[in-house]
């Protein structure tokens, strides 16, 4: 018996004849053939206008979630470019405002460093304002990855839903129902876990801005003790 392979997603029918017996290739009936074609699911759908238009459409929708998809992630990567170069100026600063500060305290010409002692809560509020500014900043660009992120998950999970409902299709051929949907743009309920363990996925997210803050916290004691050790 001969066997028939159909590929699909394609047009193309691998038909592998039998061997007779010296050992050649006998040539299927073109009969077989024929009706290897015409039972093809793609070939069912090529036939039946609605079902062609719906894959035409379902084929156009998946090429617009995978560029939505792409420009996304590209999104997602400069935000966390932006993230990391807000903090490396967050650190520079801090280096340059505690190097003026001992070198202010421990110049020889440095009079009344009683008074500069007394008074050190000043540059503790300078670098406290241009700390918090920084942590805004940081924290708007943080807010914004997770909402992308959010978004890019919710188009890959209806991008899977389309992929599927497309693969459904491609095999069941003109059998295909054609009132049938992707569920697409409908989100799950949290569920009690989700909600049990909220904080430490929003401490998490914010896993930066609070080690920032952390950082900012023990520089105030520094400048006291830069200013007056």
């Amino acid at each position: 018996m001969a066997t028939l392979d159909v590929k699909e997603g394609s047009h193309v029918v691998d038909i592998i004849a039998a061997e007779d017996e010296h050992g050649g290739q006998r040539k299927l009936p073109l009969t077989i053939i024929a009706s290897a074609i015409q039972h093809h699911p793609l070939m069912e759908i090529s036939q039946s206008p609605g079902h062609l238009l719906l894959l035409k459409l379902w084929q156009r929708e998946e090429n617009l979630f995978n560029r939505r998809i792409g420009l996304k992630e590209t999104r997602l990567d400069s935000i966390k470019r932006e993230i990391f170069h807000l903090c490396c100026f967050f650190l520079i600063f801090h280096g340059f405002f505690l190097t003026l500060l001992y070198a202010s305290s421990v110049a020889p010409s440095a009079p009344h460093k009683h008074d500069m002692c007394k008074k050190w809560w000043a540059p503790a509020v300078v670098m406290l304002c241009t700390c918090f500014v920084f942590m805004g900043l940081v924290q708007v660009k943080v807010c914004m990855y997770c909402k992308a992120g959010r978004q890019l998950q919710r188009e890959k999970g209806d991008n899977r839903a389309l992929t599927r409902c497309i693969q459904e299709l491609r095999m069941k051929g003109a059998s295909f129902d054609l009132s049938k949907e992707p569920i697409i743009g409908k989100r799950m309920k949290s569920s009690s876990v989700e909600i049990k363990w909220k904080p430490i996925t929003w401490c998490s997210q914010n896993a930066i801005t609070i080690i920032l803050l952390c950082f900012t916290g023990l520089m105030c004691p520094a400048t006291k003790f830069i200013l007056c050790g």
